[in-house]
């Protein structure tokens, strides 16, 4: 069993670049360039999903946003951009998939996060501050 799946996972990337040789025979499109603007896009969807998450994950922990949904959609984004990486076009294809996915979308009905940190409130300013003042000299 082991040996199918090894034979799966190194098999792949080699029938993929296959595949968009092909496809840039088929469009006229260098493969190259195909290759180059795909692990481009990978990596900078990588280096924004980097920055996102370290938002996302510190908003949770203020309890502005539930942290699991932060979490899935970070997960969803990075294997998206490691599969944009990966040379070929078939991967692309399942990593452009993956990203519309609409899995993250959230709904009117989900509960709401419950933390510490109160700046998370439905129709709120929550830049106001509440509290009393009194001047001491």
């Amino acid at each position: 069993m082991r040996f199918i799946v090894m034979l799966i996972v190194l098999a792949f990337p080699i029938l993929d670049v296959l595949v968009t040789l092909r496809f840039a025979r088929w469009t006229g499109i260098p493969a190259l360039a195909w290759f180059i603007a795909s692990a481009a896009a990978g990596m900078l969807l990588l280096h924004h999903e980097r920055i996102g998450f370290r938002a996302r994950t510190l908003a949770a922990l203020r309890g502005d946003h539930p942290l699991m949904r932060g979490l899935l959609d970070s997960g969803r984004k990075v294997l998206a951009a490691l599969l944009l990486i990966l040379p070929g076009i078939v991967s692309d294809l399942i990593a452009v998939v993956l990203l519309l996915l609409p899995i993250n979308v959230g709904s009117r009905f989900a509960p709401a996060p419950v933390g510490m940190g109160g700046a998370y409130r439905r129709g709120g300013n929550s830049d106001a501050l509440d509290g009393d003042y009194r001047r001491v000299e």
